[in-house]
C-alpha cells in the first residue's frame, strides 16, 4: 500500500507518516503544493491512496486535486482541512475527494478512514498472488483457472489478506477490515486462516504465521 501525504506542516507530517509506517504503509511525503501537482500529472503514479492538505505553498491543494481528476478517477483522496473551512471542503468533494477530515483529528480516526477508503476502492479491483485471482466487482475468486467457492467469512478473510500480500497482517487488523465488529469466537480467525490453508493447498500460494506479527499471504 503505497500512500502519498502533502502536507506543509512538518511535524505533522512526520507524525502521520510514522504512524501510517507502524501500520504498515509505505508513505511518499510532499510538502508543496507545486511539486505535488506536477508529480500527480503522471497517469502511471503508483499511490494507492492520497492524503491531501489544502492549505499549501505552491498550488492550493484544490489544484492538486483538480489535476488528478483529470485523468484519474479512482485513487481515493482524503482531504485534510482546517475545522471551519466548509466552502473548501464542499469544493474538494464536489472536485472528486472521496472523504474530508478536519484538524485537529485523532490518528485512531484517520487510520480509520483510510482503512474504509481502501476497503471501498478494493471491491472494484483485480487483485492476484502468485495463481489466486480475485475479482473485486464480481466478488469472485479463482484458483489456478478454477473457479474457488468460499463462505462469506473467508471470502472477506482471503481478500483482505489479499490487499496486504506479501507483509504480515495482525489478527486486530484482520478483525477490523474484514468482520467489522461482527461477534466471533476468540480463535475465530486461527480457525478461518486454517481453513483457507487447506484449500490454498497444492498451489504456488502461501498463507503462513509471522511469529508476533500475525498472517503472510504470498506467492512461493
Amino acid at each position: 500500500m503505497n500512500l502519498l501525504l502533502v502536507e506543509d506542516d512538518r511535524l505533522l507530517a512526520e507524525t502521520l507518516q510514522d504512524a501510517l509506517a507502524l501500520e504498515g504503509y509505505d508513505v511518499m511525503h510532499l510538502a508543496d503544493g507545486g511539486v505535488a501537482r506536477r508529480h500527480l500529472e503522471d497517469p502511471q503514479h503508483d499511490h494507492t491512496l492520497i492524503l491531501l492538505d489544502l492549505n499549501l505553498p505552491g498550488a492550493s491543494g484544490l489544484e492538486v486535486l483538480e489535476t488528478l481528476r483529470r485523468h484519474d478517477r479512482d485513487t481515493p483522496v482524503l482531504i485534510l482541512t482546517a475545522r471551519g473551512a466548509v466552502e473548501d471542503r464542499v469544493r474538494g468533494l464536489d472536485l472528486g475527494a472521496d472523504d474530508y477530515l478536519a484538524k485537529p483529528f485523532s490518528l485512531e480516526e484517520l487510520e480509520a478512514r483510510v482503512r474504509a477508503l481502501l476497503r471501498r476502492r478494493t471491491r472494484g479491483q483485480e487483485l492476484r498472488v502468485g495463481v489466486l485471482h480475485f475479482d473485486g466487482l464480481a466478488q469472485r475468486f479463482t484458483l489456478a483457472g478454477e473457479a474457488l467457492a468460499l463462505p462469506p467469512r473467508e471470502q472477506r478473510l482471503l481478500a483482505c489478506l489479499m490487499r496486504y500480500a506479501g507483509q504480515p497482517v495482525d489478527k486486530a487488523r484482520l478483525a477490523d477490515e474484514a468482520f467489522q465488529g461482527e461477534p466471533m469466537g476468540d480463535n475465530a480467525i486461527e480457525v478461518y486462516v486454517h481453513r483457507l490453508r487447506k484449500r490454498l493447498g497444492g498451489s504456488d500460494v502461501a498463507l503462513r504465521t509471522v511469529r508476533g506479527l500475525g498472517y503472510l499471504l504470498e506467492a512461493t
